[in-house]
């Protein structure tokens, strides 16, 4: 059975996270995901908020990272809102942006052994146990360093893009966050994925790997087009030259679209994101979105992630995902 998920970004406000929530557990979606982005809204308060207001769906946060809060911190949010959400939490755990952090002034070193020594340290801290115990769990930790709560287990995803963090997630992680551009990327990622669990006894069907993808819907292709289109437009040019090539593309070809923006041309930005870039998503109505998805679960792929902008109306593009494409996709699983 395919599960499906969305993700969504923490710039949006409360009462329009609310609606997206309430529209993505009405739809039967699995899991929501809010991003922590550095300089926007607190995803742990938002995600306390939520749970308030939904009763099936879980919900995680994509992601935080062990450098700008300490994993003693992370494994204290994880374990009050799995004890909060009678255990619907899932917490996602990466490197984070480089870029961000150096507003901040932090300076992050060795990014896979953070992320790593932050897993295992915080599997330790919500088993009740002592990361002193646990090796490599990182330093300076003491015996005094222990939760004071009742074991409990929230399930850790690993945002991963680079091959090494995705073999280490497919080795320690109860699943992975991969974004993909463009979709199909999804079989490179999932074999390193799989490297990973090989390595540690473990098969991918260990491993959580949904197929993080950028979706827009629209009962009208035109509109869902465009939608994508200005996303990319704002962000192509900042994706891995390495995924880039993957689509027969590089950063240059995004620079008409960056000019225009630069000139307030929204419209003309859009009009120079070619059909090549658009593939790096997935777009269009209801049965061109079900034909791109169904090509990525004949790669293997048993969960579906969609993340922004999800369509020109994103309520009314989760209404459409739970009317007529997640049906037919879980017929063709």
């Amino acid at each position: 059975m395919t599960r499906f998920s969305l993700r969504v970004n923490n710039d949006l406000d409360l009462p329009t996270l609310t609606g997206l929530a309430v529209a993505a557990e009405n739809a039967g979606i699995d899991q929501l995901w809010v991003s922590n982005d550095l300089m926007m809204r607190s995803a742990p308060a938002l995600l306390g908020a939520l749970f308030q207001k939904t009763s099936r769906i879980e919900l995680g946060i994509g992601i935080m990272n062990p450098f700008s809060v300490h994993p003693a911190e992370l494994a204290m949010t994880a374990a009050t809102l799995a004890e909060m959400s009678g255990g619907r939490f899932n917490l996602g755990l990466a490197a984070g942006s480089g870029e961000f952090l150096s507003w901040v002034g932090i300076d992050q070193q060795k990014p896979l052994t953070a992320t790593r020594e932050a897993l295992r340290a915080i599997r330790a801290l919500l088993a009740g146990e002592r990361p002193v115990d646990v090796e490599g769990a990182g330093a300076g930790w003491t015996r005094d360093a222990y939760l004071r709560l009742d074991p409990v287990h929230v399930p850790i995803y690993i945002g991963a893009m680079s091959p090494k963090m995705l073999e280490f997630a497919g080795a320690e992680a109860d699943g992975v966050l991969a974004l993909l551009f463009p979709p199909e990327h999804y079989e490179t990622a999932s074999a390193l994925v799989a490297t990973g669990a090989e390595s540690a006894g473990r098969t991918l069907a260990d491993v959580d790997m949904p197929a993080c993808v950028w979706l827009a819907l629209d009962d009208d292709r035109e509109k869902a087009d465009r939608a994508l289109a200005l996303k990319l437009a704002y962000y192509g040019g900042a994706f891995s030259p390495y995924l880039l090539a993957r689509a027969g593309l590089e950063t240059a070809d995004f620079q008409p679209a960056l000019d225009a923006l630069r000139d307030g041309d929204e419209e003309r930005a859009i009009d120079s994101i070619t059909p090549q870039m658009l593939a790096l998503g997935i777009s269009g109505d209801p049965d061109t979105v079900i034909r791109r998805c169904r090509s990525l679960q004949e790669l293997g792929a048993t969960h579906l992630s969609f993340g922004p902008p999800l369509g020109p109306d994103p309520v009314g593009a989760i209404e459409l995902l739970g009317q007529s494409v997640l049906p037919e996709l879980r017929r063709s699983a």
